[in-house]
């Protein structure tokens, strides 16, 4: 039983209507991953219709042709990551249905105007929620957030919601992570800011803590007195390929370590934590068999604290 399908205890609530902007439009992540996801979460009806899928980046493409564009990707690259049936891994009514809500701002990063063509986007769709998920360069998470946040547009008003989503690696070290944690906080409050690792959305990761907490016979032998050693191995699929330039400047160690393999590792070592929520459980993970600086420094104005690691909610 995973976590991410649901329960009779745990049943996944459908997204309100939301604007959801994809900065880094035409990157890996998007297309391999979250596109995808998005198209899952649709099919199992978890996404409102009033959903509207907005790609942000600097290549000059039309609504239509984007949406294509991640199309074509999906069949041919990430067919594995959807389950449509047959020979086809979209479904083409559904396809067609979600494409429809998906569209293309142009635009520079660092850019005054390419956040008004982004409120004016946000204006179209004829809701107040808006979600942006920052799948871009690390260099550009702070000066991303500085610009949405002196354009207005985290300004939260009545019922809607304006969200930050952060994705991995946040900082280089101590001293970057906190300088980036302290500008987030300047343009937004700690309650819009995810700071997300998208490994922790596979559903084998998910079932981790299933497979722990909710089995008697894993539960039972699953302590120093039984087990030896712990071996985790990250089998890639998928190489370099167009990703050079980034490799480049961040490195495989720690495009891979500091987050995906230490969160297995937390998952697999840590205690059970009262209830399955993410500020619980981040801080047991900060208690796990490595020493994360990142992870133990204390809470208060410019300070890391207990981050969250997964969907966030409320109490």
């Amino acid at each position: 039983m995973g976590l991410s399908r649901g329960s009779a205890e745990q049943k996944a609530e459908v997204a309100p209507p939301t604007t959801l902007f994809l900065f880094g439009a035409h990157g890996d992540l998007v297309k391999r991953l979250l596109m995808p996801a998005l198209y899952n979460l649709s099919r199992d009806g978890l996404v409102d219709e009033g959903l509207h899928i907005v790609g942000v980046d600097h290549n000059a493409i039309s609504d239509a042709d984007f949406a294509k564009k991640l199309e074509n990707f999906i069949r041919d690259e990430a067919a594995g990551k959807v389950a449509g049936g047959g020979k086809d891994p979209l479904d083409p009514a559904l396809w067609s249905k979600l494409a429809e809500r998906i569209s293309y701002v142009q635009g520079d990063f660092l850019d005054d105007s390419t956040y008004q063509d982004i409120a004016s986007k946000i204006e179209s769709t004829g809701t107040a929620n808006a979600v942006f998920y920052l799948a871009t360069a690390p260099r550009f998470f702070s000066e991303v957030a500085k610009r949405l946040g002196s354009s207005g547009l985290l300004q939260e008003n009545g019922d809607g919601f304006r969200w930050v989503v952060i994705e991995k690696p946040f900082g280089s070290d101590l001293a970057s992570a906190v300088e980036l944690n302290g500008c987030l906080l300047k343009v937004m409050s700690e309650k819009q800011i995810y700071r997300i690792d998208h490994y922790l959305g596979k559903e084998t990761v998910q079932n981790i803590l299933v497979s722990r907490f909710s089995n008697g016979l894993f539960e039972s032998f699953w302590n120093n007195h039984y087990i030896d050693h712990v071996q985790i191995t990250a089998a890639e699929t998928v190489g370099v390929k167009t990703r050079g330039s980034f490799y480049e400047h961040t490195g495989a160690l720690r495009d891979m370590v500091p987050n995906h393999l230490f969160q297995l590792l937390a998952y697999g070592c840590h205690g059970a934590a009262g209830r399955f929520r993410c500020r619980c459980r981040s801080r047991r993970e900060g208690q796990g068999g490595w020493s994360d600086p990142a992870l133990e420094s204390g809470g208060g104005s410019g300070k890391l604290g207990a981050w969250p690691v997964c969907e966030r909610r409320d109490g």
